[in-house]
């Protein structure tokens, strides 16, 4: 090495740096943060043991293992999901402080728990291929060599995830500030039992899927409509007033609600608006995925 060139960042400090995409890769792929950090854990073990200095490019090694990793875990994973009990949501990714979207890394667009809900419907490699084209905007022939396959093959892995994904996809993109705005209006006619007012921020065609998985209680298949989706956030609060309580927090990059009961974190839920009114809600029960949240500070 010439005298003159800058010294190689050690191998933790180039592990750090790629850190936030790797574990946004695996967070997307399997929707729980305990394994996306195995994964991205699992990862690191295997980057310390190779010298950094014989890799062409050390970050794109990183993001092909875990994305390898992830597919692998995935597979493991899906006689598992199919026999969940009811619908299946990822676990949130909650920042309790509301003025700071920019904590979560990547495009909150494509971290959403409605997108990561659609992403169910793919197979772990399809999954795979689909997010590191449109969610990190890696091109077509990385991805190929990432996962040792042709560019045609990944052109058209892509092509048919995204025809499969196209009619659900979410597609409304509102201000933020536009998004607090509806969330205030519905915590507000909400908790002041006002069905009226709930009823007008409810698009006619609302649904809320909601994961209990099976430890508490989820209608199966989501409750879908707006005089039905009233009448659950309405008859909640005709029976139980004050015990109930809404904070508006960053959900997966968007605002959305976390729902207290007595005290105790009950839900948290995902919001998807057009800007005028509310479309969805993912309202995530499980008491596992809510366990780090309700032990934040």
């Amino acid at each position: 090495m010439d005298p003159a060139d800058p010294p190689r960042a050690p191998a933790q400090d180039l592990f750090q740096a790629a850190r936030p995409r790797l574990f946004g890769i695996a967070y997307r792929m399997l929707g729980l943060r305990a394994d996306a950090e195995d994964v991205v854990q699992e990862a690191w073990l295997r980057f310390a043991g190779v010298d950094p200095a014989t890799l062409q490019s050390p970050e794109a090694w990183l993001v092909t293992v875990t994305t390898r990793l992830a597919i692998d875990r995935l597979r493991a994973l899906r006689l598992e999901r199919e026999a969940y009990p009811g619908e299946w949501l990822a676990e949130p990714l909650v920042e309790l402080d509301e003025r700071t979207p920019e904590s979560v890394a990547e495009r909150a667009d494509e971290l959403s728990l409605a997108f990561l809900h659609l992403l169910e419907r793919l197979g772990p490699e399809e999954r795979a291929v689909y997010l590191l084209r449109q969610a990190f905007d890696y091109d077509y022939g990385e991805i190929a060599a990432m996962l040792g396959k042709s560019e045609p093959a990944i052109r058209q892995s892509v092509h048919r995830a995204t025809e499969r994904l196209r009619l659900d996809r979410p597609r409304f993109q509102v201000p933020r500030e536009t998004h607090l705005q509806l969330l205030q209006r519905f915590v507000t006619a909400a908790t002041t039992g006002d069905r009226a007012a709930i009823r007008a921020l409810l698009a006619d065609d609302v649904a809320a899927i909601g994961d209990g998985g099976g430890k508490v209680a989820s209608v199966a298949g989501g409750m879908h409509g707006g005089e039905r989706v009233t009448n659950l956030y309405w008859a909640q609060q005709l029976r139980l007033g004050a015990r109930v309580a809404y904070r508006i927090a960053t959900i997966n990059g968007s605002p959305g609600l976390l729902r207290f009961i007595d005290g105790r974190l009950e839900s948290a839920q995902a919001v998807v608006t057009d800007g005028e009114r509310i479309r969805a809600f993912y309202v995530v029960r499980n008491p596992d995925k809510l366990a780090r949240i309700a032990a934040a500070p």
